[in-house]
């Protein structure tokens, strides 16, 4: 047995292959980012029965010619972006997420993208590398009310940041919670209600689209839109229009319908709109905490093997 990293960057990379391997797995990292989805056997060297994905998609007619594959560790919680699960079940192939590796850090970019849009401070920096000397007003986070939709692990980290920053925290979930300062509302009341709208669902086929045009346009005028979670929980076209409008003051975004973003994107000529490239997770906390579970999920996988 043993397992295959098909599509590694240097920084993760180099932690595979500095963490000792759990039962001796012979562990074999592939350091290309920008493997394709039809290399893929191939780096598997056609049987290895476990591959390691960060973020390659992995079809399902690809995964058929994966002779031995059996488990797939995602790294993350997004699968069903890059893969479909049941189908790859019906192959035996069983997809192992990474859940709550990068809770405080995505929540600390939701934070920074809400601070960066309510003072303006991408558009100015933009401006003054331009030799402009632009001097925006902005507004204050203290005392606005915040709407969380979906209160995981990240949104409950998010609630406790603004919480620490004097702001009031609304929040709509699936499933019934309660947190300590934190006041549960149904969706209209968050969205007529918050200054800041922050998205902290997964996305699945019932959340595709779960901000649409109506509830776009339910939002409070003026308020500002963060997401941090996956752009196709977001009608993308209406969230354009909204914020030329006005209606959206402002969208901090670091996840898109389409990844990487097109230089020519719409989203990129527009002045009311911080961007960042999908890299809220990226610290190197999260990152260690992320192989630690990675390979605890291969301990896992070996001793079932031998048991």
């Amino acid at each position: 047995m043993h397992a295959v990293f098909i599509d590694a960057s240097e920084t993760l990379g180099s932690l595979f292959e500095r963490l000792p391997t759990p039962l001796d797995l012979p562990l074999i990292v592939h350091r290309d980012p920008d493997i394709r989805p039809e290399e893929i056997p191939q780096v598997l060297f056609g049987n290895a029965p476990i591959a390691i994905i960060d973020h390659t998609a992995l079809p399902t007619a690809i995964a058929r010619r994966c002779v031995g594959l059996k488990h797939v560790i995602f790294l993350g919680t997004g699968a069903r972006s890059y893969m479909n699960p049941e189908e790859l079940a019906e192959l035996g192939i069983q997809v192992h997420l990474i859940r709550g590796y990068g809770d405080t850090a995505v929540a600390e970019c939701a934070i920074a993208l809400m601070w960066a849009g309510a003072r303006n401070l991408g558009l100015m920096d933009r401006a003054m590398r331009r030799g402009e000397w632009r001097r925006d007003d902005g507004v204050q986070l203290t005392g606005k009310t915040l709407g969380l939709i979906g209160f995981g692990g990240i949104g409950t980290e998010v609630a406790r940041l603004a919480l620490g920053i004097g702001m009031k925290v609304l929040a709509w979930n699936r499933t019934p919670k309660s947190h300590d300062g934190v006041e549960f509302v149904d969706i209209d009341t968050l969205l007529a209600q918050s200054d800041v709208v922050s998205l902290h669902l997964l996305l699945t086929d019932e959340t595709r689209g779960f901000l649409s045009r109506a509830r776009i346009a339910a939002m409070k005028p003026g308020a500002m839109l963060v997401n941090t979670a996956r752009g196709a929980l977001v009608d993308e076209d209406a969230m354009i229009e909204a914020l030329q409008s006005g209606q959206i003051r402002h969208a901090g975004l670091d996840v898109y319908c389409i990844e990487p973003l097109p230089a020519d994107h719409p989203l990129t000529s527009l002045p009311n709109v911080t961007l960042s490239a999908h890299s809220a997770f990226r610290t190197p906390e999260a990152s260690e905490n992320l192989v630690q579970a990675a390979l605890q999920h291969c301990r896992r996988i070996v001793a079932e093997s031998l048991s």
